[in-house]
């Protein structure tokens, strides 16, 4: 299958279905049995049993109730089973429908904080497409050692643990993971390695995460891994960055992963500081793409520059970089550190990040090079429904969230005509939304405040339509005729128009509008950074 007929594909598994059952609205949706209590801390243990292909563990549950309650909402995903809920040494009793858990307890009293513990067990599911068809993947390395790893994105972290399964709250205190395996492996989490224990055929490994994390950013990663670090001088302080390889790459990691501190040049940059120097950075080597997992970045691109070695773009310049270096720990400040609340809003997420692929380029290579590959990676774009989904049902929205957002944001930032000042507001949202959840609406209001420009028909047509505006214009000797088409009311986004070489700004609207110019025009075309399509009419 030729590539890009490949990542249509792949990028078409992140599109929601537009059907939705009771369980998509219980899992997407803050119910009663959510909204009463807020998540402050996970403390999960998991035991991997790599010949039967099955986990069991427990998770301890800090939260603090918000108000009254006195049923939790609970969500763990069959073939796995909640074996049971202790609170106060007492067990409790809990309904199960579907991944749904309503576990009953004693009437909480608003503010006060407690815990409860969960046991769990069974045979996750297995990742079929992974990391788009989420779950556990068991692989074997060239040796025949276990090569084990989790990624759980879409179909949500109660795949294989049992938590609290909506982005919109995270643990506030972090995360504490410990992992079993067997003793000839080592087991790799997020955060920093705290300790392990040797009980002989077995090793437990001890991870802890000390800022706040989404939860399918909790990861479970288990091989024969060889470690190798560095130390980052960054904005905020000295970083540590740590790899995790299988022994058999060590030396193609340390050739690849000099990638890494280049990464960080580049978005601390255009981000500001790594959002979580307290808990490090790492790359792991994984048996599939790749995922970003918070502090915990998982790697399989085979240690080739690009998708895979091949270009997303077609410029040439997707070969100068990484993709999933650059692209997963891009995610570290656009979906680890600002998430949606809602996975309708998941184009935060994949927009911003997709876009930090142009800005890596920028940085490194030049504004050339950045816009040639953001615009070349419009060949991928289908518009085949809006970025943003349904709201409180598990459903995100195109699959276009990814370059037809980096375009987006590209267009945006033509509208500034300051990169500095671009740069400066990448950096305050960052800052503004520091370890948050956030919507959409918050996100559009905050680029209409911090650019000055009132966005809200370029958000709705953008976002929310799958119309990409149109030029239709006209030359007439010295006359530059031109007028929108496919646009919603009231949109009116100025352009450069390139005309006999010089740049020229343009104010469209629905009706025909001209310019004129000091002489006859003998070539005119509208710059390719704007994210519009264009039509010359011939007389």
């Amino acid at each position: 299958m030729k590539l890009i007929n490949y990542i249509v594909l792949l990028l078409s598994l992140t599109a929601g279905a537009q059907t939705f059952s009771e369980q998509d609205r219980l899992m997407g949706s803050i119910t009663p049995e959510r909204a009463w209590w807020d998540v402050l801390h996970y403390d999960l243990s998991v035991e991997v049993f790599p010949e039967t292909k099955s986990i069991k563990g427990v998770n301890i549950i800090t939260y603090k109730a918000l108000k009254k309650g006195d049923i939790m909402q609970i969500e763990l995903q069959e073939p796995m089973k909640l074996d049971k809920a202790i609170q106060d040494g007492k067990e409790l009793s809990f309904q199960k429908k579907g991944a749904v858990h309503y576990i009953q307890l004693r009437r909480q009293r608003g503010g006060i904080e407690n815990k409860i513990t969960l046991h769990f067990s069974g045979t996750p599911k297995v990742a079929v497409r992974p990391p788009w068809d989420g779950g556990f993947t068991w692989s074997k390395d060239s040796t025949g050692k276990d090569f084990i790893a989790t990624a759980n994105q879409g179909i949500g972290a109660s795949i294989w643990w049992p938590n609290k399964d909506h982005p919109a709250d995270e643990p506030d205190k972090g995360v504490n993971l410990a992992i079993t395996a067997p003793s000839d492996l080592v087991a790799v989490g997020n955060g920093r390695l705290q300790k392990t224990e040797d009980h002989g055929e077995t090793k437990t490994w001890y991870w802890k995460v000390v800022n706040p994390i989404n939860n399918y950013g909790v990861n479970v990663n288990i091989g024969d891994y060889v470690n190798f670090s560095e130390k980052y001088k960054g904005a905020k302080d000295e970083l540590d960055l740590d790899y995790w390889v299988l022994r058999e790459n060590l030396e193609k990691a340390k050739h690849q992963f000099k990638q890494a501190p280049l990464m960080m040049d580049a978005f601390e940059h255009w981000f500001g500081p790594y959002p979580f120097y307290e808990d490090s950075f790492k790359l792991v080597e994984v048996p599939y793409l790749g995922m970003e997992h918070q502090s915990s970045v998982t790697y399989g691109n085979n240690y080739k520059n690009g998708y895979n070695g091949s270009d997303l773009s077609g410029s040439g310049w997707g070969l100068r970089f990484d993709f999933i270096i650059i692209h997963e720990a891009g995610h570290e400040w656009f979906a680890n550190n600002i998430t949606n609340k809602d996975v309708a809003d998941m184009w935060i997420h994949e927009g911003f990040t997709a876009y930090s692929e142009s800005l890596y380029l920028d940085y490194h290579f030049g504004s050339k090079a950045a816009s040639e590959y953001v615009v070349g990676t419009r060949r991928i774009i289908r518009n085949d429904s809006p970025l943003i989904g349904e709201y409180g049902v598990r459903n995100e929205g195109s699959g276009d969230m990814y370059y037809k957002g980096a375009n987006i944001l590209h267009t945006l930032r033509q509208l500034l005509e300051d990169d500095e000042k671009w740069r400066g507001i990448l950096r305050k949202m960052n800052k503004e939304f520091y370890h948050q959840t956030v919507t959409s609406k918050e996100v559009e209001d905050f680029f209409s405040k911090e650019t000055g420009i009132d966005l809200t028909e370029f958000w709705e047509q953008y976002l929310r339509t799958t119309q990409v505006p149109k030029i239709e214009y006209v030359i007439d000797g010295n006359t530059l005729k031109f007028k929108y088409l496919d646009i919603i009311e009231k949109f009116d986004m100025p352009v450069i128009m390139v005309v006999d070489g010089k740049e020229e700004w343009i104010f469209p609207t629905a009706s025909w509008k001209t310019k004129e110019f000091d002489k006859n025009i003998k070539e005119a075309y509208v710059k390719p950074d704007f994210f519009v399509n264009s039509q010359k009419i011939q007389r």
